[in-house]
This record gives structure tokens, sequence and C-alpha cells, in this order.
């Protein structure tokens, strides 16, 4: 299963993106009318967030059919006329698959509850519960009706997690995989997919809230083995990617080594906890630079030695907007885009374009608690004045860190609610929309510069193909690396501070070609010194 490592995906949020019947709700052909102006930046893939029915008690997550479209974004017409517009263009579709769960909606979860046992061996169910906690706060197990017994929710207390041990699950699984790919589908990106294969004896596990229990234990690999050979892994063509939470290196490797027949890619996180105090997302702090740096290597280079793949990015539908976490945003705001651009899509991997990322839109700034509608933020509020919190405390934290914050929606122009509706967006619009927006930003210096590192990563087998190595691994302030292919060596330096760095560089660098800055560069010596937030990449001299 070798994958084109010179393609970049590009995740819309569908809900968020655009809205073409004033119903304050993004839809599919929402997408469809935009696929051009994706075409001009350069993309190759467009990963969409669920759009199957549910009851949105987790923005979709918590999926009740996963063969057919929401009404609220249009039909299964809708969706076709997408996939073939974007065939026109040259742009494939990823879509998410949600199998961890389903939502307590689902058919199956209630003949479940009606009493069907064949359906109750779908789920997680045991007399006594563990001491598991949800990541969404709270106990991981909830009665099961009226039956005595617990049903495993790792997430909301609506997403009863579904029992692989179970092959008739798997079969019904892999099915729903198939039915997509038949429509036309060229990706798959699976939710939380490391977290599905539980222990058969369940046991408490009070370390770190019990993840150790059902986090990358070893019969997942079997699973999507299983699923490659059923499914997608017929096609050579097929881009594969696996949210992996809580992961290891070592794993991601067997995730996503090509002769293991799994996955093409694993997305990690452990670089957007770098702001995390203690661990704790709920919480400020300035970022760390030495953890962030840290991790980008030992990532980097343990994924490149063992044949794995990463899935690079900074933004996602779950995170606020990198910009607020690692930049002077109201400073440099271009400058921190460009760069913070550069550090993925030059480094070894597949890097994933968040929309709005490419013309540099930032956090919303919403002004109070009832502009929010995240459940985890909603939850997390609450724990906060609990736990002894006054309610500015709690909602500065909110600010910082809701999944909100990259949910808003995507600024198309100046006018009310930013282009996205006519009629109530679902969620307020971000307050920079008058200043960020597609119709402005198209211009400017941001989204050109995605285009640029889009075009190298297609021209130079060095981006799409090197290996990985670390340089200036211990700086205070610049993030660099190298990539190797056969002769040839390119250095790329990422300043992440305010501050001018003076670095020497290594001799094979002296008088190399510059390939792409955020700043005016001079002809390259020995020495150079990196503006704020300055990103460069030189290639090495022949």
């Amino acid at each position: 299963m070798a994958i084109d490592k010179r393609k970049v995906v590009y995740q819309i949020y569908p809900k968020s993106f655009k809205d073409t019947t004033g119903s304050g709700t993004g839809d599919l052909n929402g997408v469809t009318e935009n696929l051009s102006y994706l075409k001009e930046l350069g993309i190759d893939m467009i990963w969409l967030n669920p759009f199957y029915p549910s009851p949105q008690r987790d923005n979709g997550y918590d999926v009740a059919d996963y063969t057919a479209v929401n009404p609220d974004f249009g039909t299964m017409a809708d969706f076709e006329a997408m996939i073939a517009r974007g065939k026109e263009l040259g742009i494939d579709f990823m879509l998410d698959m949600v199998l961890n769960h389903c939502s307590t909606e689902h058919e199956w979860f209630q003949k479940a509850l009606a009493g069907d046992q064949y359906y109750q061996n779908f789920f997680i169910l045991r007399d006594e519960p563990t001491d598991w906690l949800s990541k969404f706060g709270g106990n991981a197990w909830a009665p099961f009706g009226d039956t005595g017994k617990y049903y495993l929710h790792l997430f909301d207390v609506t997403q009863a997690d579904l029992n692989w041990r179970n092959p008739n699950v798997r079969e019904e699984l892999f099915k729903v995989v198939k039915f997509w790919q038949d429509k036309g589908v060229k990706g798959f990106r699976f939710d939380v997919i490391n977290l599905i294969g539980k222990d058969e004896v369940l046991e408490d596990c009070p370390i770190n809230d019990g993840k150790p229990a059902y986090t990358d234990r070893p019969i997942t690999h079997n699973y999507l083995h299983e699923l490659n050979q059923a499914s997608f892994g017929q096609d050579d063509s097929f881009m594969t990617v696996g949210e992996m939470s809580a992961t290891t290196v070592e794993n991601c490797i067997l995730y996503t080594a090509p002769e293991r027949e799994e996955l093409s890619m694993a997305f990690n996180f452990h670089h957007l906890k770098v702001d995390y105090q203690d661990g704790q997302k709920w919480t400020i702090m300035d970022f760390d630079f030495d953890a962030l740096r840290t991790l980008f290597h030992t990532w980097g280079e343990g994924m490149s030695k063992g044949n794995g793949w990463n899935a690079l990015f900074y933004n996602n539908h779950d995170q606020p907007r990198a910009l607020n976490r690692f930049v002077d945003v109201d400073h440099f705001r271009n400058e921190g885009a460009t760069m913070l651009a550069a550090s993925i899509h030059l480094s070894r991997g597949t890097p994933y374009i968040y929309m709005g990322e490419e013309i540099g839109m930032i956090d919303p700034d919403f002004d109070s608690m009832a502009d929010y509608v995240d459940v985890e933020s909603l939850n997390a509020y609450q724990i906060m004045l609990d736990d002894g919190k006054t309610p500015e405390e709690a909602f500065a934290i909110i600010k910082a860190k809701s999944r909100d914050n990259s949910r808003t929606p995507m600024q198309w122009d100046a006018s009310p609610n930013a282009g996205f509706t006519t009629g109530i967006p679902w969620l307020k619009a971000g307050k920079s929309y008058k200043d960020i927006n597609v119709a402005k930003e198209k211009e400017g210096i941001i989204f050109k510069f995605y285009q640029d590192l889009i075009k190298l990563r297609k021209e130079l087998p060095i981006i799409a193909e090197g290996d990985y190595q670390a340089a200036f691994s211990a700086h205070d302030k610049v993030y660099a690396f190298e990539r190797f292919l056969d002769q040839d060596k390119l250095l790329v330096l990422n300043n992440f501070f305010t501050e001018e760095v003076t670095l020497e560089l290594p001799p094979p660098y002296h008088n190399g070609q510059v390939l792409i800055s955020n700043y005016e560069v001079s002809p390259v010596s020995d020495s150079l010194t990196l503006k704020p937030y300055q990103t460069l990449a030189i290639l090495a001299g022949k």
C-alpha cells in the first residue's frame, strides 16, 4: 500500500463551511460550490467530518445511521454530485469513519435495549462498572436501561462503544466502509481507532483514568489488518489515516508501515498538549517550546527510521486555532501563520490544512458561555465551577481551549455572518471576519505561501520522500530539521519567537539555494539571522 506522498489534504467541517439554504448549517452543496477555490489552493483530497444522521450530541461523532446523509447537510444525490465535481477537478474525498462507538439512537443500540440478545452483543455490557473515566468527564459507564447492566461509553453518555471482539460487529462495520468506497470515496479517516481493542476482561485501572486498559492494545492491529483486507486494501491509490489517542511512536510505526497492511498514516496529538499545565487540558499556560521541538524530533526521526508515516497538522475541529496558541497573533499573524505552515509542509509526512488555516483564521473571541455549544466545553465549565473556580476563571479557560474555537463559520467575506449563511448560524462567526476572510486573504501573503508550499511538495521528491533528521536540536528558539534523499539535503529553519536569532550553518548549506522563506532573504553564507517567526528552507549546494 504505497501512498502518494506528494498529496496534501484539506479538512472541512461541513457544518461550518458554507450554507447554501439559509438554514444556518453548512451543507454538502456548500462544499461543491467552493471546490474551485480549493483547486486554486492546490490540495488533492478533502477530509469531511461526519455528515451522517445524528442527534448531534457530539457534532456528528454520535452516528445514528452510517450509510445515509443527514438531511441538514443535503441528500445522497448532493453527495454524489459533490464526488463527481471533485473528480472533474482532480480532488478526491476522505470520509470520517466513527467506528469505535455509535449513537444510542442507532438501530443497533435500540434493538439491544429492547432485549435483542444478538444486538446486545454489539456493545460492551457488564454487571459491574470499572473505575474508568469518560474522556468528556464523569464515569465511562451508564445504566443499560433497566437491565441492571452497564454499557461502556468512553465519550458522551449517548455514544456507546462497539464490541469489536464480536465478529458480527466487525462484519457490519466493514460493510459500512465498503458502502462509501463503492460511492467513489478515495480515503478514510478513522476516529479514535486505537481504542477499538478493549481487553476481553475489563478491570479497574486507576492509572491515567483507565486509558492503559483500552489504548493501543495488540489486538487493534489485528482488527485494522482485517479491515484493510476486507475493503480499501485492494486499492493501492486509497489513503487512510487513523486518529490515535494517547499513542506511541512504536505503535504508529506498526499501524502505518506499508508491509503490515493496516493504515497509510497516523495522527497523534502529543504536540498539541504542550500548553497543558500538568497534562491537563482545561488550564492556561504558555506553550512549552522545548517539549514541542522534542516531540517533533522524536516522532520525525522515529517514524522515519521505522518506515512509518505521520499525518502532519496543527489545526483541526477539536483544537483551538494554532495561531492563538503558538504565535504573537496581534503583531505577527502573517509571519506566524506562514512559519507554522512551513514547519509541517516541509517535514516528512502528509500535511493537513484545516479550513480557514490557509487564510490565517484565529479564535473567535466570544463574549460569554452563551456563545458556546460544544458538549465537552459545557461539561468542562460546570466541572471547573464545581471544583471552585470563579465563572471568570472558568470562562477564560474555555475561551482558550474550547473545540468551538475552530468550529466557527468559515470566513468567506466581510458581509454579515462572514458570508457563511443568510440565516442565523448554528455557531456565531468569529469577531475577526471583517478583516480576515477569503475575499481579502486570497490576495494576501498566507494563502499564496500555502500555494507555494503545496507546489514544492509536488515538485521536489526530497520534500515528499526524504528522511528526517533533527537539526539545532538544543536551540531554545528554533525548530529545525534536515531532509535527506539520495545525494540531496534540505535544511528547514523555523523561529518560533519574536526575537531575532543568529545561526551558524553547517558547511553543506553555505551558498545553498533558498527554496522558500516568509521574509526577503539575502544570499546564504556561513551564518544567517532569522527574523521573528521566520521560516527558511535551504537546499544544499551540489
